[in-house]
């Protein structure tokens, strides 16, 4: 078994060893995956307050039926003869979906970069369900 010494310990999780645990309440907030800081159940600063724009024009009628985390599937899952999955499908989660003064339906999605997985699933919506997703 490893020991690891008091001052790993510290520089490790930021507090002596023996230390209580400081509660919940104190402990900072934490972020995202990608340093984004959570507001408001929402995953990001930006997502929040495009959020909160796009229900601001469906008030004034600019919009409507606006939606929030809409998923689309692209790969339905994989199964094998005895039913149980073999691969797991693969879905896009649009944040906002919505209707313009046209009918026309728009995909948003609050992006800070655009990451390889994201460029992939947006062509992926593209392609089977001719949907382009806009990056705002």
């Amino acid at each position: 078994m490893t020991r690891f010494s008091e001052e790993w310990f510290e520089n490790r999780f930021g507090r002596p060893l023996n230390a209580p645990k400081p509660p919940a309440s104190e402990e900072p907030k934490k972020k995202g995956k990608y340093k984004a800081e959570k507001i408001n159940g929402y995953d990001s600063k930006r997502e929040y307050r495009r959020s909160v724009d796009l229900k601001a024009l469906q008030q004034i009628g600019q919009i409507r039926k606006l939606r929030e985390q809409v998923k689309y599937e692209l790969i339905p899952a994989q199964r094998g003869q005895d039913g149980k999955v073999i691969e797991r499908a693969i879905a896009y989660i649009a944040d906002f979906v919505y209707e313009d003064r046209e009918g026309n339906v728009i995909v948003e999605d609050a992006k800070g970069f655009q990451t390889p997985v994201f460029v992939m699933k947006r062509k992926m919506m593209l392609w089977f369900h001719g949907i382009r997703v806009v990056e705002v």
